[in-house]
């Protein structure tokens, strides 16, 4: 029991550290400067795909090995990783960004959702609460922004809804393949990376970093969001309370937008206070049994 106990809390800790780093997200993007997005998921993805080679043969894994890993775990890696971004991606092009961001955060709502049906976890009433409570802080922080729904563009809307199912499927159902290690993720972002090359000399025009602080910025984005945190990810929904991570994940907007406050790239408001503070409750509610522990 206490071993369980154990594992479950050092996996809701990488999930905690996952969110983390999403919250830099933003940050570093701006500082990274305007860097087409599928070069940058390019660049930044082989970042993490490296990060994961090297733990993995440090760790005495063989070459081939890293690739053996069955059709189910590829469809199921790269749709997610790959799938989510080139939606988001999508949306952005189709939708004013405060708007499909919105749309895009019903992932961790319909992760606590979905956590039942696919993941057989049994949802109480703070699991819900928790995540709604969440759900309309960032609605707060959206408003705060600006946002405002118009038909003209449904089609954006759809693309981000779209990215709100596929990183919750993912999530939901990484936890089915828990015999599958975390190793594998370098192979997806590899994947992925490769992918996202091609969409790139397909549809974009190369725009490589301007300044050395901007090379540092993509090379952080590689190491952090779009790398360590996808290893921490997956050990989390693989290991810890999947209903509690939903609720948690609110976080990351919040913090990224404090964090853009904090570096002087956006003004703080009243609506973030309240939206923090939702946040929080929310995701203290939701996982009131760990805190019983």
């Amino acid at each position: 029991m206490t071993i369980v106990a154990t594992g479950r809390s050092r996996a809701m800790a990488a999930g905690i550290g996952a969110i983390a780093l999403w919250g830099a997200l933003a940050t570093l993007s701006v500082l990274a400067g305007p860097i087409p997005p599928f070069q940058m998921v390019a660049m930044t993805f082989a970042i993490g795909a490296t990060i994961g080679v090297v733990r993995a043969r440090r760790r005495g894994m063989e070459w081939g090995s890293l690739l053996l890993w069955p059709g189910r775990v590829w469809m199921l890696g790269v749709g997610g990783l790959f799938g989510y971004h080139a939606l988001y991606f999508a949306a952005l092009q189709l939708a004013p960004p405060a708007e499909a961001n919105l749309v895009n955060y019903l992932w961790p709502l319909l992760i606590v959702l979905l956590s039942a049906p696919l993941a057989g976890e049994r949802l109480g009433w703070n699991h819900l609460l928790g995540a709604l409570m969440g759900f309309v802080g960032v609605v707060l922080l959206a408003l705060g922004r600006g946002a405002s729904f118009t038909g003209a563009y449904l089609s954006g809307y759809l693309l981000a809804l779209g990215c709100a199912f596929t990183w919750s499927l993912y999530s939901v159902l990484s936890r089915r393949f828990g015999e599958t290690p975390s190793d594998a993720i370098a192979a997806f972002c590899a994947a992925a990376s490769l992918l996202s090359l091609i969409c790139h000399l397909l549809f974009e025009t190369t725009a490589w970093p301007a300044t050395a602080a901007a090379w540092l910025a993509v090379v952080a984005l590689g190491l952090g969001p779009a790398g360590t945190a996808f290893y921490l990810w997956d050990h989390a929904v693989k290991r810890g309370d999947i209903r509690a991570l939903g609720s948690l994940s609110y976080a990351a907007p919040i913090l990224s937008t404090g964090l853009l406050v904090a570096c002087g790239l956006a003004r703080p408001t009243s609506n973030l206070l309240m939206a923090a503070l939702l946040v929080t409750s929310g995701a203290v509610l939701a996982s009131r049994e760990l805190w019983k522990r």
